[in-house]
């Protein structure tokens, strides 16, 4: 059924394949960019990717204003400020991020700092609290998880309050994502599998919320099927440059799905369990996804139904009674998870990954006030998000 009345964004110009680190610097110089601070980390540097990105810079005559390498799992508003010192103490012009999830969302941050006359980030906590256009930024993902290369959200910490400050904002969407196989081939089968499992958890979620539409359904459906067909692959034989490449191009498609129509209560129980128990991100999407589906099961036959179709393809979904395809699309779900459980150890249990159950309550207050609760298609109760850690344990 179409929506009444929908939006739908996506600005980030995409290059993707063989060679892409390679065009960097033709994207800077189009973006007018002649003195980029480049966001890494240390383990970028020792597999050599950094090298690649940084040598096509000089063969170009762009000179780079500064690397920063030490950003931590979990960025802070310390270590932001920080950057944005030194990108206006160096004279940088543009913002070049290589890495996960961290290491993009701290360059959002700087660039909302460095762009402005702001110089505390909190005060563009929130929703659209920041306007016009910032500095040119290119994103250069190493997991194929989070989608943050495509995605209009930065999550940057607040230890002295202890909480994880939420940015969305479509102004701190990135210029250009380049996706290129060889940032993930040395990425362990264990995170391999968990960042899948995450872009398919945003696209299963953006697919079956209350504000999708038609646009957002063709990016997260693509990236079902992709994820179906390439991730399993990707965990066995991490050298395998086609299931990379699928992997990155997956996960960017869930992260426009979801900026474009939300996700739901696996995230919400998910956020919850990460502030609570400290459990990655990831691997809270992948013990969660089953058990919040059946959740909504009743209202999402046919959603799940098509997702069904897009996951194991069209021979499993004509041999399924319709009344059934709802229910098969979970199970199909839950017994891939399952596979790669005991093909890379994959935890598939709160238990293993040190959730207590006397942290549960605050886990199911915490996850009931969560933003993504607000669009999840059944009411996200205390008791419910209760029996799911119980069931999840």
């Amino acid at each position: 059924m179409l929506p009444e009345y929908y939006e739908f964004k996506n600005s980030v110009k995409i290059i993707s394949g063989k060679n892409a680190l390679e065009n960097i610097p033709f994207e800077l110089s189009n973006l007018e960019a002649k003195k980029p601070l480049i966001l890494t980390t240390k383990s970028m540097i020792k597999n050599g990717q950094l090298d690649i990105v940084t040598n096509a810079m000089k063969n170009a005559n762009i000179e780079v204003g500064l690397i920063f390498k030490d950003i931590p799992q979990d960025s802070s508003i310390e270590i932001v400020n920080d950057i944005s010192q030194l990108y206006k103490d160096n004279k940088c012009d543009s913002i070049v991020a290589i890495g996960g999830g961290s290491v993009i969302d701290t360059a959002k941050g700087v660039n909302m700092l460095v762009s402005t006359d702001a110089t505390d980030l909190k005060d563009y906590m929130g929703l659209e609290m920041l306007g016009g256009k910032l500095k040119p930024f290119i994103v250069v993902p190493s997991t194929s998880g989070t989608g943050s290369e495509a995605t209009l959200v930065s999550v940057i910490a607040d230890p002295s309050r202890n909480v994880k400050m939420e940015f969305i904002s479509y102004s701190i969407l990135p210029d250009v994502a380049v996706l290129d196989p060889r940032m993930t081939l040395t990425l362990p089968p264990k995170l391999t599998a968990s960042t899948g499992i995450d872009a398919l958890t945003h696209s299963i979620e953006a697919f079956s919320g209350f504000q999708k539409n038609p646009i957002s359904d063709v990016y997260a459906l693509t990236s079902i099927e992709l994820i179906s067909n390439y991730l399993e692959k990707a965990v066995v034989d991490g050298k395998d440059e086609k299931a990379r490449l699928a992997m990155a191009n997956a996960s960017l498609m869930a992260g426009v799905a979801f900026s474009n129509s939300m996700v739901g209560i696996v995230h919400a129980i998910g956020h919850a369990c990460g502030g609570v128990s400290k459990v990655p991100h990831a691997e809270a999407m992948t013990i969660l996804l089953p058990y919040c589906m059946n959740l909504n099961l009743e209202l999402c036959q046919e959603e799940y139904s098509r997702i069904l179709l897009a996951f194991s393809g069209p021979e499993v979904y004509s041999q399924t009674s319709k009344e059934e395809r709802g229910r098969r699309c979970i199970d199909e779900i839950n017994k891939f998870i399952v596979n790669l459980n005991k093909t890379c150890g994959l935890p598939i249990k709160l238990r293993d990954v040190g959730v207590k159950k006397e942290d549960f309550e605050a886990i199911a207050k915490t996850a009931i006030n969560d933003g993504a609760a607000i669009v999840n298609p059944v009411e996200v109760t205390f008791d419910r998000v209760m029996k799911i850690l119980e069931k999840a344990y």
